[in-house]
């Protein structure tokens, strides 16, 4: 018997030296909140992880693990009770999160929130039926009052985002509209065969349903463009979307620019995150793009011009050093209280 507590004994001491390492290590492997398996973020998700393996663990001992979760709206609350210190969020989300509305109201402004970089955006691409595209602009929504929209599923990204802008523009989507609730491909296949007579698409470009629409419909469907006036409009003074321009010839028969906005899926991250870590993610990513770019196609559209295009919320000290020690310039709203104050 007192073998077998002896060994008990030892047992639980090794256990606790086992945990304690656990924690220890735990400390350097920060965890990053994606989406499902099967859509962008994840696998987004991961290239970034791996970079961080490849690029950053060898030296300085730090790296970061990408974890699947239920998208934007989990994020928030895996960033806010401290289960996850980085996360991929819908520009959108991001907004609300940081001034505690829409459907993050009940929990209040989340300003422990900061951002590192916009990873890729999602460009609007409102397309009708050629018969009610009389200027060829946004103005030609008025055409479509009691007209049937696609407009994203119930409860979607696609569907939020498209209220909002739609609501900035002055439609209530739910009385101006018949909504018709469908994913893009199932979208573009109703305004192909008149089941409906207008849609949006916010998605990196080319995306594959307008591509298809476009080849099969030909000039019976058409792009709105986006006056610079209805840009500023749509965005609703958040500084959220951004102008786009899709060059003439991305889509078949596509044969001028298309002027357009767009909003950025951004990393996200706990104030609390070590400015040391943060900051050498930051230089790992735009010192590594090729890497990244071989894993996954999304990233593609990333350069670091374009790394603060839209962030809702302000930059980690991390990504503030990175950005100035690069020689880019980054506008008050991006920057924390204290930190506005130290430059002045």
């Amino acid at each position: 018997m007192k073998k077998l507590s002896r060994r008990l004994a030892a047992l639980a001491v090794a256990a606790a030296f086992t945990a304690a390492a656990g924690i220890a290590q735990a400390k350097d492997n920060f965890i990053l909140a994606t989406a499902s398996t099967g859509g962008t973020y994840y696998p987004v998700g991961v290239a970034l992880a791996t970079l961080t393996k490849v690029k950053i663990q060898p030296k300085h001992k730090m790296s970061m693990s990408a974890i699947n979760s239920a998208g934007s709206g989990e994020n928030v609350k895996l960033l806010r009770e401290r289960e996850a210190d980085f996360a991929i969020l819908q520009g959108l989300f991001g907004a609300y999160a940081w001034n505690g509305t829409g459907p993050i109201a009940k929990s209040g402004p989340q300003k422990h929130l900061r951002s590192v970089t916009m990873l890729w955006q999602n460009v609007e691409q409102f397309i009708v039926k050629k018969e009610y595209a009389k200027k060829g602009d946004l103005s030609d929504l008025e055409n479509l009052r009691g007209k049937t929209m696609a407009l994203g599923k119930k409860n979607s990204g696609t569907l939020g985002s498209n209220r909002k802008i739609l609501s900035n523009l002055g439609y209530d989507i739910d009385k101006d509209f018949k909504l018709f609730h469908a994913g893009y491909g199932p979208s573009a296949e109703a305004l192909q065969d008149g089941r409906v007579d207008g849609m949006n698409t916010p998605a990196g470009v080319p995306t594959g349903a307008v591509t298809k629409l476009f080849a099969a419909a030909g000039d019976k469907v058409t792009p709105l463009q986006m006056t610079p006036e209805q840009a500023k409009k749509a965005d609703g003074g958040l500084g959220l979307w951004t102008p786009y321009t899709i060059k003439a010839g991305t889509y078949p028969g596509q044969q001028t620019d298309w002027h357009t906005i767009a909003q950025p899926n951004f990393l996200a991250v706990h104030e609390d995150v070590p400015e040391e870590f943060v900051y050498l993610l930051t230089k790992s990513i735009y010192e590594n793009l090729p890497f990244l770019q071989a894993i996954h196609k999304a990233t593609k559209a990333m350069a670091v011009e374009k790394a603060l295009a839209g962030l809702p919320v302000p930059l980690h000290p991390g990504a503030v050093k990175y950005y100035r020690e690069i020689g880019i310039e980054i506008p008050d709203r991006l920057l924390v209280k204290k930190m506005v104050a130290a430059q002045q």
